[in-house]
């Protein structure tokens, strides 16, 4: 079976590009394999494993083809911006947590789980997945206002 390819935003043209670089660097989750890389005044990650980014790929495709209504993607063929391709990627290894029994989020093993759990990605639960990815938000961030008061 044929997968569509993994949607990717414009920053990741590296040629081993980690699939979700986003969510790593934005520490929603990790992962083991990535190593980072300065290109040009970039920090990209690269994946060390082709076998595994093409696992992670074939996931990030399915979950933009089969929750790209509910989360209001774009649809197929168009890139996708910044901002959704964070939403995307945070909240599918966030609902794929919640399906496999992971101590972290770190991305190989989720997958590799993922896939030895359910005998292939396409065959994941993807109801409850999506509707898991629908309801994730992001973790709140602190901002001047919300630290605590310093001592005078």
């Amino acid at each position: 079976m044929k997968y569509p390819s993994a949607p990717v935003s414009p920053c990741c043209d590296i040629e081993h590009a980690c699939v979700f670089s986003k969510a790593i660097l934005a520490r929603t989750a990790g992962c083991e394999l990535a190593r980072r890389q300065c290109i040009e005044e970039h920090e990209v990650l690269a994946c060390s494993s082709p076998a595994a980014r093409d696992r992670c790929g074939t996931l990030a495709a399915l979950l933009h083809e089969r929750a790209r209504t509910a989360l209001r993607l774009p649809p197929p063929g168009r890139p996708l911006i910044h901002v959704h391709a964070l939403r995307l990627q945070c909240s599918g290894l966030a609902a794929l947590q919640q399906l496999v029994p992971a101590a972290e989020a770190d991305v190989h093993r989720l997958v590799a789980g993922a896939q030895q759990q359910h005998g292939s990605l396409a065959e994941l639960p993807w109801g409850p997945l999506v509707a898991a990815a629908v309801r994730w938000q992001p973790g709140r961030r602190v901002g001047r206002s919300d630290r605590a008061p310093q001592p005078e």
